[in-house]
């Protein structure tokens, strides 16, 4: 079942009001949250701009999954600001990095909201986060920095490539116990030059010794909805979740 409602939250621009998702299980009882960017991409296909979504809802109705999702919108005028935590130029436009305003929002008035609204699992044991492209890049900013929230997250195809410095740190500095899924496809991989693959190769070489994280390189993908949809398996293997076929 996919609830909606409106939400307030501070963008790059000021204080905007978005539309927030909320994925819930049939089955009764309490569950993990799964925070989620780019929520106009999560479930339905006619509220993605590019007219595909991950089509979470179905998926995890078909799997069973006992598992709370949580999304908001994105700044469809201002997304690169609002998920970065890094300020830069780039052939895709420029970034004032305010991705931490929005992390400090969703992990207070958001996740407070959330908790409170829904029967969630609210401890850091069962909160995670999950993103692709600029999402990517913010859910391994949000296990970083806000650890003390999250305990596991899902990078697909991060856009590392906006400071691949930046990311390194970020990557250091993840807690012993942060878990991290990261991949990227085959495909996208040579459309970003030597910025990400650099940024991937110090990527795979700090994930490899940690227990529980994963680096993938996934054969033919590409940098859309589509092909992350079919990801969606490993992800929730990844994190664990209990499911059962309806």
């Amino acid at each position: 079942m996919i609830q909606e409602c409106s939400v307030t939250l501070p963008a790059p621009s000021g204080m905007q009001a978005r539309k927030a998702y909320f994925y819930l299980p049939e089955r009764a009882g309490r569950f993990p949250v799964l925070y989620l960017f780019d929520g106009q991409t999560a479930f339905r296909d006619d509220c993605a701009p590019y007219g595909a979504s991950l089509r979470l809802g179905e998926f995890l109705d078909g799997a069973g999954a006992e598992l709370i999702v949580a999304a908001v919108e994105c700044d469809g005028k201002d997304r690169l600001s609002e998920y970065s935590p890094f300020a830069f130029r780039s052939r895709f436009g420029a970034s004032t990095g305010q991705g931490e305003q929005f992390m400090d929002w969703l992990t207070g008035a958001f996740k407070r909201m959330t908790d409170e609204r829904f029967p969630t699992l609210p401890d850091r044991a069962h909160t995670y986060l999950m993103g692709s492209s600029m999402g990517g890049l913010m859910s391994l900013y949000g296990l970083s920095r806000y650890a003390h929230v999250f305990s596991r997250a899902a990078a697909l195809s991060p856009s590392l490539w906006v400071s691949p410095a930046g990311c390194e740190k970020l990557l250091k500095a993840l807690p012993a116990d942060a878990r991290l899924y990261l991949d990227y496809g085959e495909t996208e991989l040579r459309q970003h030059g030597k910025r990400q693959a650099a940024a991937l190769r110090t990527a795979e070489q700090l994930l490899a010794p940690r227990e529980g994280s994963v680096f993938r390189i996934i054969p033919g993908g590409r940098h859309d909805e589509a092909s992350w949809r079919t990801r969606l398996p490993f992800i929730l293997q990844f994190l664990d979740i209990a499911a059962h076929t309806p």
